[in-house]
């Protein structure tokens, strides 16, 4: 009878010790926890280069733009680039970020990212430090206001410019921004296809730049001679520095080092090369010249129409839309002329044409789609988004310059316009003479 106690209290014994043991390992095996998110070291070391590349962009926005103006307004026109860096760096950190990327309304964020608050070094966004994220996001936040300065240069008044692209980047850049981009925003759910911008940087910069001319009206002087480049080598040195960092500007778009990366980064070679090729024929057959100008304005707009396409197509259909391109922005450069606006450097024709015509020829020859959808709603979605952005960048950019021209000033005064900008606003020559 002993023994049968001791056996039973042996039997109990080790059931106490087995059972919560095998319950435990049927619970990890059936539920096991979620990875915590890690940093991915490759990934944020490409992200800040990208970062890097992209701020690049702008000095070469600044070069380009400022070779094709007079010589009295370069200084001031390469100055709107840096200003736009200065302006745009204090406003995406004070609230432009927060606005783009936080919050669950489908039209705009909040301010719950304001300054950066709740963001520290551990904080991430996918793979990346969110203080990364807020860096890159921030170059394109920089630079596409500075495109908008190519329409409306050699006229503008400096005080009314800040105002403007402070405006613009508030109540147009940042809800745009996150109509495409942020998880939340109506046009990602959608599906539109956005790679790194076609809609959101150049589109609604060049459409701003045609509203705004249309507000502050044309230079003054015979308009045969007002374009009348002052230093050529400035504008081809600025495209190749433009090509050299798109390469961040849509590689980096991925925000991920991987073998799409890699393809947005070949098809960034392939387009522009393929659209300055086409523009170089089409003005030889219309002018038989082959100008610098010609090239660098080719280039420009094959990156700018395959900057939405660069994360969804392959190099034959950034070949197609390279050589599509260029006849289409050379068309819309030669209409301004019949219908009167004055574009000064032709950021509508290249930035607001090419950037609309490279968001529908995404949908074309994307060779992936959004989730669900046939090749003919990709194309539909396509369309809404370029309607949608398009419309709403010139409505309040229009009244926006509005209300500045009838309050401060947008444009100087004519006796300024005709002496120069670079002596009336900065008290400088931009060639020392």
């Amino acid at each position: 009878m002993l023994k049968t106690s001791k056996l039973k209290y042996l039997v109990l014994f080790i059931m106490a010790i087995l059972i919560p043991t095998l319950l435990n390992g049927q619970e990890a095996t059936s539920a096991p926890e979620a990875a915590a998110p890690t940093i991915d070291k490759a990934d944020t070391v490409w992200l800040i280069v990208s970062s890097a590349l992209v701020f690049f962009m702008i000095p070469g926005l600044a070069l380009f733009y400022g070779g094709i103006v007079k010589s009295k307004n370069v200084l001031s026109t390469m100055m709107h680039s840096f200003i736009a860096i200065i302006v745009l760096t204090l406003q995406w950190t004070m609230f432009g970020y927060s606005f783009a990327f936080s919050g669950t309304n489908p039209f705009y964020g909040d301010f719950s990212l304001a300054f950066l608050n709740g963001i520290d070094v551990d904080t991430l966004e996918g793979t990346i430090p969110k203080f990364v994220h807020f860096l890159f996001q921030g170059m394109f936040a920089l630079i596409t206001p500075a495109l908008i300065s190519g329409a409306i240069a050699e006229r503008i008044k400096l005080s009314g410019y800040v105002v403007f692209i402070f405006l613009w980047a508030t109540l147009v850049y940042d809800p745009v921004a996150h109509w495409v981009w942020a998880a939340d925003g109506w046009l990602f759910k959608d599906g539109a296809l956005d790679f790194a911008g076609g809609t959101v940087v150049h589109l609604i910069s060049g459409i701003a730049g045609l509203a705004a001319a249309l507000v502050i009206g044309k230079r003054k002087g015979d308009p045969a001679t007002l374009t009348h480049p002052n230093n050529m080598t400035y504008t081809l040195l600025g495209s190749g520095l433009l090509w050299f960092g798109w390469f961040g500007f849509n590689a980096g778009s991925g925000l991920a080092i991987n073998g799409l990366a890699a393809r947005a980064f070949v098809v960034t070679l392939i387009a522009p090369a393929a659209a300055g090729a086409a523009w170089l024929i089409i003005e030889w057959i219309h002018t038989k010249k082959a100008t610098a100008l010609g090239a660098a304005s080719g280039i420009v707009a094959g990156l700018v129409v395959i900057t939405p396409a660069a994360g969804f197509v392959d190099p034959v259909g950034a070949i197609i839309m390279g050589f599509l391109v260029s006849p289409v922005c050379y068309g819309a450069i030669l209409l301004k002329g019949k219908l009167g606006y004055d574009d000064t450097l032709d950021a509508f024709g290249i930035h607001g044409v090419g950037g609309a015509f490279g968001a529908i020829l995404t949908g074309v020859f994307a060779i992936s789609l959004a989730e669900g959808v046939t090749r003919g709603h990709q194309i539909q979605v396509q369309l809404v988004s370029v309607l949608a952005t398009g419309a709403y960048s010139f409505i309040l950019s229009y009244i926006l310059a509005f209300l500045i021209e009838k309050s401060i000033g947008f444009r100087i005064d004519e006796d300024k316009e005709i002496n120069g900008l670079d002596q009336e606003i900065h008290g400088e020559n931009g060639y020392g003479i």
